[in-house]
């Protein structure tokens, strides 16, 4: 039996689960979720969560931290938060055996190795293979991408900037769009990750909304002019993305369209992905937009546009296809990954 503690850091807020492994089984013991600012660094939020689920007294042995933003050679200077992490400093100061940072998203990847069926919606069945690769995707703030590939008894996780490759237009709606993006940021190529993200869902709805595509709703007026006003502030007091989602549902036409478009080229640049690793092992769909909007990626239009792949559309019908809907699976994986340091 061994004591681990997982993080999952962020600039807003931080969540700390203290763990307990038995063999391959892990039994969370107690978590906590601090609001990151508070704390001038990790070290002293690590010593107060101890203190709040009082276990002092059967300290952890190894950690794994997730961190929002890039992790080289074990540090990590995170880029909304003032904290400068080294895993040397703080197994000296929170005498600690081994403790490794990692990116938020390669969490996500372990993570994905200790879900449940409670925790999927499956898209695609397919015919899993589980030597063959394992794929995650996810979008959000921005637009992560990774794999997995088996290693004897274990796996290895293989980070990537994928979501940085060209946006490839499949219409001529598209084609506008990207036009569109280009000349409205003044630059000479368009990622993926400017589409298919949280402010690529803007950044269609503003292309719907300047082209006339439907009559814009006042509600929406307001909340993107707030938005507009507040471009280049720390704090914003609206999420038009999760508001643009939210009124879809409430059958805005001009919101119905922008996700539609969205959703369709989430679909294109998994099947990319997929064609690319030919991920048997299953591709995994991460991130909180495609949680939060599961009947959308569920009506088909995700799929049709995944397998839309033309002569080798074929070979993505046996891909596994599945929605990751716990939104604790980089915790999960920080855990996982800890408990094999």
């Amino acid at each position: 039996m061994t004591i681990l503690l997982a993080g999952d850091i962020g600039g807003t807020k931080t969540i700390l689960r203290l763990v307990q492994t038995e063999g391959d089984r892990l039994t969370t013991l107690g978590e906590q979720t601090y609001a990151s600012g508070e704390f001038a660094d990790l070290v002293p939020m690590v010593h107060r969560f101890l203190r709040d689920i009082q276990m002092t007294e059967t300290p952890p042995v190894n950690a794994c931290f997730a961190i929002a933003g890039p992790v080289v050679n074990n540090t990590s200077a995170l880029t909304n938060l003032s904290w400068s992490l080294e895993g040397d400093r703080l197994e000296d100061e929170l005498d600690l055996q081994h403790v490794q940072l990692i990116n938020d998203f390669a969490a996500v990847g372990y993570g994905v190795l200790g879900l449940t069926a409670d925790d999927l919606h499956t898209l695609q069945p397919g015919q899993p293979d589980p030597s063959a690769p394992i794929a995650v995707i996810g979008a959000g703030t921005g637009l992560g991408q990774g794999f997995l590939v088996a290693t004897g008894d274990d796996h290895r996780i293989f980070p990537s900037e994928g979501g940085h490759a060209d946006f490839a237009p499949r219409s001529e709606l598209e084609f506008q769009l990207l036009k569109y993006l280009l000349e409205k940021n003044q630059i000479t190529r368009i990622s993926a990750e400017r589409v298919v993200s949280g402010q690529g869902i803007v950044a269609i709805y503003q292309f719907l909304r300047d082209r006339q595509a439907a009559q814009e709703s006042p509600e929406m007026a307001e909340i993107m002019l707030t938005w507009e006003q507040e471009i280049g502030k720390a704090e914003k007091s609206v999420d038009p993305a999760a508001a643009i989602s939210q009124a879809a549902a409430q059958k805005d036409h001009l919101c119905e369209q922008t996700m539609q478009l969205f959703i369709g080229a989430y679909g294109a640049e998994a099947g990319n992905l997929a064609l690319k690793l030919l991920p048997y092992g299953g591709l995994y769909i991460a991130g909180g937009i495609a949680a939060k909007n599961l009947e959308l990626m569920s009506n088909g239009c995700f799929m049709q546009a995944l397998q839309s792949k033309g002569r080798v559309s074929k070979l993505l019908d046996q891909v596994p296809v599945h929605v990751v809907l716990n939104p604790r699976v980089g915790l999960i994986g920080a855990a996982l990954r800890a408990s094999r340091l």
